[in-house]
């Protein structure tokens, strides 16, 4: 039934759009007679035109799981305070462009920084399509600026991996049994008030035949802080499976998989120069304070038309 309403949504679109180009090829002849009510069928045509081209990028949402909610984890790499601020400078980035399309955005899970920033964060964003756009920034991210850690203002590169993960619908895509699960609860770390450092609300899951482990104490509640976990674990569950597939697509295909931690995508600039550059499509931005603050469009556009040219 869910994927009958989103194929009836998807048709409904393109009918409407066949109706638009109908009305504006039947105005036509009255535009040529009337100079302002022409401006208003150009008018009507740039926007029919902007429309078009939203509908041909959702051309690129062929993927399973493209419509439902996405995970979005963030992992602070090697190079201690510098890297945890960067993580925290993207988990902004994501936050604030989730806004601007608006997305619901809901921390899951946060592990703060030594000094500055973050280790690593979870967010869900719920939106129509959320994991079909995020999927491109899965990877890699490196930033080059003047460091704020650095009494002699050095310049420094800083490292942050990006996960994005598909929501995943236990009663559908997974069938987990208890017994497979093994649960501990401890008490939470860093800062949350007395009463997350006397009680034991920290949630740690292991999925035994995978070894697979998350854990979670954002939350003051033990209940809480399961749940967020159990969604997280089942995310990166359906995750290795997807990647099983995959790998043996690639097989099959006698390709070899480049995956982990040196897949750099996207290169943020900021000092000596000011640019955004993806190493996948080459699109760029000259506007880093921009992007940093959640203008990412132009990036996932550029990525996901890369897709339909590569389907062509």
């Amino acid at each position: 039934m869910r994927q009958l309403a989103e194929h009836k949504r998807v048709v409904e679109k393109w009918r409407g759009l066949e109706k638009k180009l109908v009305d504006i090829a039947e105005s036509m002849p009255l535009a040529a007679e009337d100079s302002s009510f022409g401006n208003e069928i150009r008018a009507e045509i740039k926007a029919t035109a902007s429309y078009l081209d939203n509908l041909e990028l959702e051309l690129a949402f062929r993927g399973e799981y493209d419509a439902r909610n996405a995970l979005l984890t963030i992992h602070s790499g090697a190079g201690g305070t510098e890297s945890q601020d960067w993580a925290n400078m993207l988990l902004r980035m994501y936050l604030r462009w989730a806004e601007g399309r608006g997305y619901k955005a809901e921390m899951l899970d946060t592990s703060p920084g030594d000094e500055a920033g973050i280790k690593s964060a979870t967010i869900e964003l719920s939106g129509e399509y959320a994991f079909g756009y995020l999927k491109s920034e899965h990877g890699v991210h490196r930033l080059v600026r003047l460091s704020p850690f650095d009494a002699d203002h050095a310049r420094h590169t800083s490292f942050a991996l990006v996960e994005i993960l598909p929501e995943a619908k236990a009663d559908i895509d997974l069938n987990i049994a208890s017994e497979d699960l093994k649960v501990d609860v401890f008490r939470s770390s860093g800062p949350g008030g007395q009463h997350m450092q006397k009680t034991s609300s920290a949630v740690r899951i292991t999925h035994l035949p995978t070894k697979l482990v998350v854990s979670c104490q954002s939350e003051r509640s033990q209940h809480q802080n399961k749940e967020i976990a159990m969604k997280i674990l089942q995310a990166r569950l359906l995750n290795m499976e997807l990647a099983k597939r995959n790998e043996e697509r690639a097989r099959l295909k006698g390709e070899r998989v480049f995956a982990g931690w040196g897949n750099q995508i996207r290169s943020y600039i900021l000092h000596p120069y000011k640019m955004v550059k993806d190493h996948r499509t080459e699109y760029q931005s000259s506007n880093p304070d921009g992007v940093l603050d959640g203008d990412l469009d132009g990036f996932i556009t550029a990525y996901l038309r890369s897709i339909i040219g590569q389907e062509a």
